[in-house]
């Protein structure tokens, strides 16, 4: 018995040294983008000779960097808003549906997620430059659209199989028309699965980059691009205080996330 104690101390060790080995790996390389964004030299040299806020700066003092940082919140959007109500109209029929190759359907709905984003990227930039949308915002919104929707469809699928139809039922009982007891009991009861296919749907189009680099235009660039970029020109630590306020943006929204889930079971 003693000897099992010590097998499964010496486990547990084991287990605690790989999870910080794992979370180091994860974190070090942001903690670096995020030095190197206040360091003094005009190249990205570890440790920074000395601190500054010069890069910030110039940053903030650069209008392309704002605009391609509208651009993004502005397709983000858009995606974000499609993705959530296609998502939903998706997940509830094929929930609720009963028609053959129902599992195929789905399936295809989640193709994008196991698909290399470069044969999206090349095959979508080939239709898009056919149909004259290449470059566009139009492109952009229906390009991020593919790769967040299946987010939405598990997320909100999700929410769906742990509801309870009957209450639904109950409404269509008490007079309501199926809709409207999808609208109002349905959406309600499994708005944390809409909230979190939300919440994915714009990060998967906000940190998007391989798509967005295919479908960009010198006019049209969303903040991803724009720091590739610039990285293909100059190794300037802009890049890094660039990169360092979109991870922290994207952490921001992760945390508000966790705390209005958590506010919500409590």
């Amino acid at each position: 018995m003693l000897l099992d104690f010590d097998k499964l101390g010496a486990l547990r060790t084991v287990l605690i040294g790989l999870t910080v080995l794992v979370c180091l790996f994860l974190i070090l390389p942001i903690v670096f983008i995020a030095a190197l964004s206040f360091g003094s030299s005009q190249w990205l040299i570890f440790p920074p000779p000395s601190w500054t806020l010069r890069w910030y700066e110039d940053l903030f003092a650069d209008p392309r960097w704002f605009q391609s940082a509208f651009t993004s919140l502005q397709i983000a959007t858009m995606v974000t808003v499609l993705s959530v109500t296609i998502g939903f109209l998706a997940a509830l029929g094929l929930d609720r549906g009963t028609f053959p190759g129902r599992d195929l359907l789905r399936a295809l709905f989640l193709t994008p997620m196991i698909l290399p984003v470069v044969v999206l990227a090349v095959a979508l930039y080939a239709v898009f430059l056919k149909l004259g949308l290449a470059g566009t915002t139009v492109a952009f919104v229906v390009a991020h659209l593919l790769i967040a929707l299946p987010f939405s469809i598990i997320a909100i699928g999700s929410a769906l199989d742990g509801f309870d139809r009957s209450i639904e039922d109950a409404a269509i009982l008490c007079g309501a028309s199926p809709w409207e007891a999808r609208l109002r009991v349905t959406v309600p009861a499994i708005g944390h699965g809409i909230f979190a296919a939300a919440i994915f749907s714009f990060l998967a189009s906000w940190d998007e980059v391989v798509l967005a680099i295919f479908m960009a235009s010198p006019t049209l660039q969303t903040l991803p691009v724009r720091i590739w970029a610039t990285l293909r020109q100059d190794l300037t630590p802009v890049i890094a205080a660039a990169s360092t306020l979109l991870i922290a943006f994207t952490i921001l929204l992760m945390v508000l996330a966790a705390l209005l889930r958590k506010g919500r079971k409590t």
